[in-house]
């Protein structure tokens, strides 16, 4: 297939998306993100339709393809980030699983994740940490039949409503940084308390939690690859989950896009209307010139995912696409809020969510500026910690 054209497949995809996006999704966006609640309805429609297979083989029910979850991916969050962030915390904890995990793990897990019947969170930033992955404190000490784990974490999304919790905790006898593990950590175990979630400005629908952990019990099966060298399985999980983060902000810029064009063609300012001014066709140029520039790099690294590229082949690409997908949602979120005028920062219109929430997409899932970090590294030659 052409890299920069979509086959009929993607064409399908896109095509039944968007068209569920706008006649079911649409109309709950603005109250998702008002009333800061979970939206079990959409998930349920989610569900019913398998789409939290889409990017998984087939044995799994779905298409195989990073790049035909982007597609989705994009046209859901072009109406509704919340709706669309369902898929990608079910997707990341997946993409571990497979990454990492044994016959009898991915038997129990993966076929569950893939069509709805559990929901799946991932853990591993902590308050004193952030983006250091390698410099976790939370400590798995070894015990017979297993390990005990205490420790805290933040940030946790999706924990109130998971069944499970892929948590990551330094395993062995001494602190050397990247010695971690993800372990199986199941709801309601005893010592695992979740914490009051997140008044977040963006992303709202979504909890995202503090945990504790005190004396909490992971048997030696509920240990995701060997031990000790589970740093290299979280890193590649990340890796693989970048371009479908690229796609949240791609989605975002493209609804942010559609919002002022709908909102310049209405309104009349000086005798014409506002969207014949020189100054706002260029404003509006540049958005979708930005957009499509982050559309394609999105592409190529879901492309890459799909043609087997992993590692540190496949790193300097997935961040760049995170990165500059969401530096492009959050400016041209920005920009749509300028056009709307002083309707941009009223609740009444829904384009200030749009900039809410892709502020969010800098700072999640690595922020931009680990990105940069990945990415002139290897432009340098140099190994990223």
């Amino acid at each position: 297939m052409n890299a920069y054209m979509l086959g009929a497949e993607q064409q399908q995809i896109q095509d039944a998306v968007r068209r569920f996006a706008r006649e079911k999704v649409a109309a709950r966006a603005d109250e998702i993100d008002r009333s800061a609640e979970y939206p079990e309805d959409m998930f349920e429609l989610l569900r019913g339709l398998g789409w939290f297979a889409l990017p998984f083989p087939e044995e799994y029910g779905g298409t195989g393809s990073t790049l035909n979850a982007c597609i989705a991916l994009e046209e859901l969050v072009r109406v509704c980030y919340n709706t669309g962030y369902l898929l990608a915390v079910q997707w990341t904890p997946f993409a571990a699983i497979l990454a990492g995990g044994t016959e009898a793990q991915k038997k129990q897990y993966l076929p569950a994740l893939a069509s709805g019947r559990l929901r799946g969170a991932i853990s591993v930033t902590e308050p004193q940490s952030g983006s250091d992955v390698a410099g976790i404190k939370t400590r798995a000490k070894r015990v017979p039949g297993g390990y005990r784990i205490g420790g805290s974490k933040t940030w946790c999304t999706g924990a109130p409503v998971a069944d499970f919790i892929l948590l990551a905790a330094k395993t062995g006898d001494d602190d050397t940084r990247g010695s971690i593990n993800l372990f199986f950590i199941q709801r309601g175990t005893k010592g695992l308390q979740i914490g009051r979630k997140e008044e977040k400005m963006g992303a709202r629908g979504i909890p995202s939690c503090p945990l504790f952990l005190d004396d909490v019990f992971a048997a030696e099966e509920d240990r995701l690859g060997e031990e000790a060298k589970g740093f290299k399985v979280v890193m590649e999980a990340f890796n693989l989950a970048r371009p479908i983060h690229a796609a949240r902000g791609v989605g975002l810029a493209q609804g942010a896009i559609d919002h002022a064009v709908a909102y310049v063609q209405s309104r009349v300012a000086f005798g014409q209307k506002i969207s014949d001014f020189q100054g706002v066709r260029w404003t509006l140029a540049d958005m979708a010139m930005q957009t499509e520039a982050a559309r394609q790099l999105c592409y190529r690294a879901a492309g890459m995912v799909d043609a087997g590229v992993s590692g540190r082949a496949l790193a300097p690409y997935a961040a760049m696409a995170k990165c500059f997908a969401t530096d492009t949602a959050m400016k041209v979120a920005t920009d749509a809020v300028q056009l709307f005028g002083a309707a941009g920062i009223s609740m009444e219109y829904p384009i200030n969510r749009y900039m809410r929430d892709a502020k969010v997409l800098q700072i999640v899932e690595g922020t931009n500026q680990i990105q940069r970090n990945i990415i002139g590294n290897s432009i340098l030659g140099r190994r990223s910690a």
